[in-house]
């Protein structure tokens, strides 16, 4: 091979690494805004988390805040609310996964489920897992919520106990920041 050949072809190699490099350039020039599109708003971003002071619900009371277009139950319950959920056994839940955010893997105890140690905090979506109606508070046949589209009847930790619901009100990532503040997200 002569060195005007090599010539050539070292030519001709360069050419075709800077036109697929040109190429792809242009792809992702072309491809990048179709995939930007499908990140979030800045207003979505901007509800990913919010904080809520609870300073003012009383024991017995719920607090209902909206949350990613949800609404969200902030409840503080009391000590026989607490007993109530802490002495049913797991065998008698419809539902025995926690639905908890926090704890993915944990069983639906009311420890698993309460936002302190105490029990005295619980915070649910309150979304009724059979068609997404707005359960009511303080209501059903077990003191919890009931969902009065369909029947479903929840208990003070929020877990199905009877109806067509098929799980347990979702709890989300949630944490105390201090004392009379809780952070959603």
């Amino acid at each position: 091979m002569s060195h005007a050949d090599e010539a050539n072809g070292s030519r001709r190699d360069f050419l075709y690494y800077a036109t697929a490099g040109a190429g792809v350039v242009a792809t992702g020039a072309a491809v990048w805004p179709l995939v930007n599109q499908m990140n979030p708003s800045a207003d979505t971003l901007a509800l990913a988390s919010i904080l809520v002071d609870v300073s003012a619900v009383e024991v017995g009371t719920q607090l209902t805040v909206k949350w990613r277009g949800k609404p969200v139950f902030i409840r503080r319950r009391t000590p026989d609310e607490i007993k109530a959920a802490r002495e049913t056994p797991l065998t008698d839940l419809v539902d025995t996964a926690s639905e908890n955010r926090n704890k993915p893997d944990a069983d639906a105890s009311d420890a698993n489920r309460a936002l302190d140690e105490s029990g005295e905090w619980l915070v649910m979506v309150g979304v009724c897992t059979h068609l997404g109606c707005v359960p009511l508070g303080n209501a059903g046949d077990f003191g919890g919520w009931f969902c009065p589209c369909h029947g479903s009847h929840y208990d003070t930790a929020g877990r199905i106990r009877k109806g067509p619901a098929p799980r347990n009100l979702e709890v989300p990532i949630v944490a105390f920041l201090d004392e009379k503040t809780i952070k959603l997200g």
